[in-house]
């Protein structure tokens, strides 16, 4: 118990978190890709049901590292261009011992303020975020009853998933010292 009680202490630790998070970045910038962890800064929470049965709750999240929402003039009003991040849905144990299901969907600290000012624009970040689920998951939403909770900023425990993108020029090679018994590849 005391094992399992130090590596959970471990777990929470903020600085050790930060040295994982830069010995990833370090493996992954070796193999030729950049990582960037994105924190989730509690935005707001949709309330939904997946599949028609299971309730399911999306985390409305921001992030600097996320694009920042822009507007293009159309015919009739304006077209939003809304970037996000999505991570893959979660299932977490409620303390009944039910299990719910999470997602979260990342945007700009500035599309969560436009939100906050404007229900119109909230729509519009909740629908984004409904869509994003559905698409990149491959679930069906209960659209009509969605629901924003009032009083919650955030559902079950933060967790950063990372944003990979290739490095310019490529993974470096390997050093060739010519001693090594195996084939070149």
């Amino acid at each position: 118990r005391e094992l399992f009680a130090e590596y959970a202490a471990e777990l929470n630790d903020p600085e050790q978190r930060r040295l994982y998070e830069e010995e990833v970045a370090a493996l992954e910038r070796e193999r030729g890709v950049e990582v960037r962890f994105v924190h989730p800064t509690p935005g707001f929470v949709l309330r939904t049901s997946q599949e028609g049965s299971r309730r399911c709750y999306i985390n409305v999240c921001s992030n600097a590292l996320m694009g920042e929402p822009r507007a293009r003039a159309e015919g009739g009003g304006q077209r939003w261009e809304l970037p996000y991040s999505l991570a893959p849905g979660r299932e977490e144990l409620r303390p009944a011992g039910r299990r719910r299901l999470l997602y979260d969907v990342v945007f700009h600290p500035a599309a969560l303020r436009l939100a906050a000012r404007s229900a119109r624009f909230r729509r519009l970040l909740c629908d984004t975020a409904l869509e994003a689920v559905e698409k990149q998951c491959g679930v069906q939403l209960d659209r009509t009853n969605a629901t924003v909770l009032r009083g919650i900023s955030y559902k079950g425990i933060p967790q950063a998933p990372v944003i990979r993108s290739p490095l310019p020029g490529g993974a470096p090679k390997p050093p060739d010292d010519g001693d090594s018994p195996l084939p070149p590849f």
